[in-house]
């Protein structure tokens, strides 16, 4: 697979990383989730997949994340998505199918929001918008203060090491709050959820689906799926529902 790597500069001096496989388009974009990369499973599979198909593929780490330059304390919903919109800007040519993991699928409505003429369509995976408000209303009165004090909390993580959760985090993403109103999109929208997930809950897939506007919206439940699904079985229906998309453009 000829897959090509470089760094953008987004304009202060922050890299962010990137990797590409050339192709017709539309092309794949993937946006990775909350401290993830763009070395997962997901990602590497779905680069393969497009490489073999012939289509264009781009994948990138925010800033603070994976390759990318940045401090991720400093980041925010709002930073990553201009993170996101930079890549594809500089790298990208006509419309895109995004596919988003997790925090992913909120950047992901996000940049379909603000680029509708770059956005073809979005397949979400255990999409996570409003997450920060979630993480919000779910902390204790002990966490708050530690918040309130010193700005940032490392929250314990089942995936690896403890990571930070800013005051900054949570107060930038209440401007980018989707799913307290309808939300004004008609491109085709995919979202697969498991049922087993434990860091966002199924019927959050639901509630996207009720609040796009559009009709074109499918949900996929996968009964035993996890947070990630990125088992051989979950990467095979990413690769089916992602194919459908592009074989309607």
């Amino acid at each position: 697979m000829h897959e090509e790597a470089g760094r953008l500069d987004r304009g202060d001096g922050v890299e962010l990383a990137w990797r590409r496989v050339p192709g017709q388009g539309p092309g794949v974009i993937f946006l990775g989730g909350f401290n993830s990369d763009m070395t997962g499973s997901k990602a590497a599979d779905l680069a393969e997949y497009c490489a073999g198909t012939g289509r264009a593929f781009l994948r990138l780490d925010y800033s603070g994340h994976g390759a990318s330059g940045g401090r991720f304390e400093d980041g925010s919903i709002g930073r990553w998505a201009d993170d996101a919109a930079a890549v594809i800007g500089a790298l990208t040519v006509g419309p895109q199918v995004l596919v988003g993991s997790s925090m992913g699928g909120w950047i992901g409505l996000l940049l379909a929001l603000r680029l509708p003429e770059r956005v073809a369509a979005l397949v979400g995976i255990a999409a996570a918008p409003d997450f920060t408000a979630r993480i919000e209303s779910l902390l204790p009165a002990e966490i708050r203060a530690i918040i309130a004090r010193d700005g940032v909390w490392q929250r314990p993580s089942q995936y690896g090491a403890p990571y930070p959760i800013t005051r900054h985090l949570l107060e930038e993403g209440r401007r980018h709050l989707l799913l307290d109103r309808p939300v004004p999109l008609t491109i085709p929208l995919r979202l697969l959820q498991g049922q087993q997930d434990p860091d966002v809950p199924w019927e959050t897939a639901l509630r996207i689906a009720a609040a796009v506007t559009g009709a074109d919206v499918e949900v996929v439940l996968v009964k035993d799926g996890d947070h990630r699904l990125s088992r051989p079985q979950d990467l095979l229906l990413l690769r089916r529902v992602v194919g459908a998309l592009l074989r309607e453009d």
